[in-house]
């Protein structure tokens, strides 16, 4: 959303904004309510749905997150915390464009630095199947597609 009224600002300089113009801002208002309250679910459920997630990744690879002999679940949770939150955050305004420029495509270069694709495949993955099972339908399909992006960017080779 913070994008869309950047663009919003540019594009109506002078003049007022038509109705087609402003109806991504009436489209989030009808949805805002779910938001704030997903974005707080989230918050309150994050170290349940990272358990689940490294549970279910664990239980189909339990090597997936060795590398060399080195255990690196530690890692891989600070990293899965960090963004969950901020896709919590993208939710939550409805920029999934900026959490991909200001987040994912930063953290793509660190992940490929670590050669974690696979990892971020399963990790993203798994979570969307983890939302979709305890968060109601309304609520993984405003989540889910920035699950998605995620896994997509962070994945990608």
């Amino acid at each position: 959303m913070l994008s869309q009224l950047d663009r919003l600002t540019m594009d109506v300089d002078g003049r007022y904004a038509n109705d087609s113009e402003l109806l991504f801002f009436q489209q989030y208002l009808q949805t805002a309510r779910l938001r704030f309250s997903l974005y707080q679910k989230i918050q309150r459920l994050e170290v349940q749905i990272v358990q689940q997630v490294l549970a279910q990744m664990r239980s189909e690879d339990p090597t997936l997150l060795q590398i060399g002999g080195d255990d690196l679940t530690a890692k891989w949770q600070r990293d899965t915390v960090r963004t969950l939150r901020y896709a919590a955050a993208s939710l939550l305004i409805n920029d999934p464009d900026l959490f991909k420029e200001r987040m994912l495509m930063w953290f793509q270069t660190i992940m490929r630095s670590f050669q974690a694709e696979r990892s971020c495949d399963a990790t993203y993955r798994t979570m969307q199947t983890v939302v979709r099972q305890s968060f109601t339908l309304e609520e993984a399909r405003l989540l889910c597609p920035i699950l998605e992006l995620s896994r997509a960017t962070l994945a990608q080779r």
